[in-house]
């Protein structure tokens, strides 16, 4: 099940992964445009890392995928997948802790559950969304070759405020990317 790129390893979340967990995502600009709040507590990252291990990445709903630095082994995000129903479809987002911010690893990451998506699970299509003030995630969505399909104005209320929402989509034929 890892997935192994040539800086990161993804794979199944641990036990001993809370700390990390409620550490990045209870700092306040990794929580900005997320449906937590921080401060993320130790309890609450305890029991998300207990349901992420339960999860099945081959059936319908969540599965998180640890992000794990290679050679400093250390948890520095996560990239959820969200397998719809009929197994041909999904939705996926993704976390990085802020100091692994910027040098390409949500681009790597992200890349690699593409690939293992289209490649080895054969998906037709592989969405998702953002708010639309997130401009780093619709650029990186982009620059995976993701169109944007869709603004939803003022769709979603979350931490007292309505937010627009940019809806993208990235179909089988499509990737591999060009240039990749």
């Amino acid at each position: 099940m890892p997935i192994t790129t040539g800086r990161l390893v993804l794979r199944r979340f641990r036990l001993e992964d809370a700390a990390a967990l409620a550490a990045y995502r209870t700092d306040p600009a990794v929580a900005r445009y997320q449906s937590w709040t921080s401060p993320y507590s130790l309890d609450k990252a305890r029991y998300a890392v207990q349901t992420m291990v339960a999860a099945d990445p081959g059936q319908p709903g969540w599965f998180q995928y640890a992000v794990e630095h290679g050679t400093e082994q250390v948890l520095i995000g996560d990239v959820g997948v969200n397998l719809a129903d009929n197994l041909r479809q999904a939705e996926i987002g993704y976390t990085l802790a802020p100091r692994w911010q910027g040098h390409g690893y949500a681009t790597e990451a992200v890349s690699a559950i593409l690939d293992r998506l289209f490649g080895e699970r054969g998906l037709h299509k592989v969405s998702a969304e953002c708010d639309a003030r997130n401009t780093a995630s619709a650029r990186l969505l982009e620059r995976l070759g993701f169109v944007r399909e869709g603004l939803r104005r003022q769709h979603t209320w979350i931490k007292h405020e309505w937010t627009d929402d940019l809806l993208y989509g990235l179909l089988a034929t499509e990737w591999p990317r060009p240039g990749r």
